[in-house]
């Protein structure tokens, strides 16, 4: 089974023909490292899951600094929500931090898939109410947390970003400079 159809059967149970209609409305698409899926100002067309490599959104700043939002590895979604759902220009860039394979599925293919398979709406509903408790905890840490906790809460819950990813997106990610992030994890080493 690939792995779009294990994440969708975590959350609802997909006959073989319902299967078979999403694969048939989703497109599979490689791409190298550093492409630019979708810039700011642009409407996203897409919501993106991962199969293999990693991604991120993020917003620049009038200084042209980088300020990461989310990252998706094999089993995540990714897309600019307001733009996907309102069809209207977004304010997320969504890059491709390393050769990625990813499977896109269009607005227009998933409200179809909403009219003849409704587990397919309930499965996304379920997504959009876990990406809603995420999104107010990341919130909820930014504002409470300092920022050794933050990276402390960052690295249990994504062990296997840790390694891979630029220190600087992770500085970024929980909101903090290249530099004060370097000086926190020789703090953090020391003790």
């Amino acid at each position: 089974m690939n792995l779009l159809l294990t994440n969708i059967a975590k959350h609802v149970s997909l006959s073989p023909e319902e299967q078979e209609l999403l694969l048939s409305l989703t497109e599979s698409k490689s791409y190298k490292a550093k492409t630019v899926l979708l810039k700011e100002g642009e409407v996203c067309l897409y919501s993106y899951f991962v199969t293999h490599g990693i991604l991120r959104s993020y917003t620049v700043d009038e200084n042209g600094v980088e300020h990461v939002v989310s990252f998706a590895s094999p089993g995540w979604w990714i897309a600019d929500m307001y733009s996907f759902l309102s069809q209207r220009p977004g304010q997320l860039f969504i890059e491709t931090n390393e050769d990625a394979e990813v499977i896109l599925l269009s607005k227009e293919n998933q409200e179809l898939l909403y009219d003849k398979v409704p587990k397919i709406e309930r499965f996304f509903r379920i997504l959009i109410g876990n990406s809603l408790v995420a999104n107010q905890q990341r919130l909820i840490d930014n504002l409470s947390y300092t920022a050794e906790a933050r990276y402390d809460k960052f690295t249990k819950k994504h062990p296997d970003l840790i390694h891979c990813l630029p220190q600087k997106q992770i500085a970024s990610y929980i909101g903090v400079t290249p530099e004060f992030f370097s000086k926190m994890k020789a703090r953090m080493l020391k003790k």
